[in-house]
């Protein structure tokens, strides 16, 4: 089976690589892929790769925030849904999507009812972690009255850059897929001193090396 193994920054998959360097698994062929930061060069890096070849699984691994405050850093979560955050218009103190304004249909291939989600249809050994929900956002959320919009309108547990474009792009082009976060952060008023990146970088990757292992 070929995997794919990507992620918006080398940093956040390093351990992972270096453990992969001179090492083979006998039911696994395992590439990684460093796409950049947020949709636009998530979406360009997975439609230029699946052109040219399409994995039996797609990963993508990273750190997000968390809206949370009861959640732990460095706790490990699989995303099961993914919505997008941004992407819209303002209307007057409003933010309204595209499905608000009717230019796009709620169950308009691959959305479910406004969301992209992973069914985890014909993905081995799905890892043994919960599923939590995710709101994928172009700008990261630094103000109170930022995150309570997303609460309210998306109620997501989980907020990156990448997520939104990972899911539609293996839904649409039908390959199973799931993805792996790690929480480095809050979403709250922005102050990178609580900021937990070297712990959830180095869980994120136990989990990946886990998963592998254990399979393999």
């Amino acid at each position: 089976m070929k995997i794919l193994v990507i992620a918006a920054t080398p940093f956040e998959i390093q351990p992972l690589i270096d453990h992969l360097a001179g090492r083979q698994y006998r039911n696994c062929q395992i590439s990684t892929l460093v796409c950049g930061i947020g949709m636009m060069h998530t979406a360009y890096q997975l439609g230029r790769q699946f052109a040219v070849s399409k994995p039996d699984l797609v990963i993508q691994a990273g750190i997000a925030g968390c809206f949370d405050h009861s959640w732990e850093m460095g706790k490990v979560v699989v995303i099961d849904r993914e919505q997008l955050g941004d992407l819209g218009v303002e209307d007057d103190q409003a933010y309204k999507d595209l499905f608000d304004i009717q230019l796009w249909q709620p169950d308009q291939p691959p959305f479910t009812n406004r969301q992209l989600i992973n069914t985890f249809d014909r993905v081995p050994h799905l890892p043994e972690l919960p599923k939590a929900s995710g709101v994928t956002i172009n700008t990261v959320s630094g103000s109170e009255r930022t995150r309570q919009v997303l609460l309210d309108k998306y109620a997501p547990e989980v907020e990156s850059m990448e997520g939104a474009a990972f899911h539609y792009a293996c839904l649409l082009e039908k390959i199973p897929f799931f993805q792996l976060r790690s929480i480095s952060n809050y979403v709250e008023v922005r102050d990178k001193s609580k900021w937990k990146i070297p712990l959830a970088i180095q869980v994120l990757n136990e989990a990946l090396i886990k998963y592998f292992e254990r399979w393999n």
